[in-house]
């Protein structure tokens, strides 16, 4: 499980004075610092997406489209939130994916099987690595959705629990519990499909 990014690494007031940085220079005009907002948050939002709806076309289409939707809302004076802007963002973004898989799950659509870590992970890295990461694919795939969206805003996501709790609207300590148990299943799941392999532990940290 040493795929799973680990959301405790990142300094989250380095990572807010910067964003903030970026969104004045957004809000005034400034196309590189846009750039720059979509570089940060466009690979947390597919990879959320797709770990949701196992459809690329349909991750990279909710990526575009949040984004788009956020940059427009900036533009013309309507970003008023006086949180985090990751938490309102995550937010923005968790609601249309769950729009997008409750329209599928009505329609009966069928979805790609693609693997998760084909965006990031290199042609040329060890056979090795990529079989662990479709391993952690398929037992991603064995969650019950709540579970699934917990794993995926702290580690794809780089959230912290108290964020993570603005956007789900829950407590921190169901969260912190959820994801205990989420990453537990997640080992067991793995264990069990390769019992000759121990998954490596995600440190969990309670931020």
């Amino acid at each position: 499980m040493h795929a799973l990014a680990n959301a405790s690494d990142h300094d989250p007031a380095t990572d807010a004075n910067r964003v903030a940085e970026w969104l004045a220079r957004a809000s005034a005009g400034d196309p590189a610092a846009w750039r720059a907002i979509v570089k940060e948050y466009s690979r947390r939002i597919f990879a959320m997406a797709y770990s949701l709806l196992k459809n690329r076309d349909q991750a990279e289409e909710i990526a575009q489209s949040v984004l788009a939707g956020v940059s427009v809302t900036m533009t013309s004076g309507g970003y008023t939130e006086r949180g985090r802007f990751d938490s309102w963002l995550m937010r923005v973004a968790m609601n249309r994916i769950r729009d997008e898989a409750r329209r599928l799950r009505r329609h009966a659509v069928a979805t790609d099987p693609a693997v998760l870590a084909d965006a990031r992970t290199a042609p040329g890295e060890p056979a090795s690595d990529r079989a662990g990461l479709e391993g952690l694919r398929r037992a991603l795939e064995q969650l019950p959705d709540p579970d699934r969206e917990v794993i995926m805003l702290r580690h794809h996501g780089q959230m912290g629990f108290k964020e993570m709790a603005e956007v789900l609207g829950e407590p921190v300590g169901t969260l912190l519990a959820r994801h205990h148990r989420a990453l537990r299943k997640l080992k067991d799941i793995m264990e069990s499909a390769d019992p000759g392999t121990r998954a490596d532990p995600v440190r969990e940290g309670t931020r």
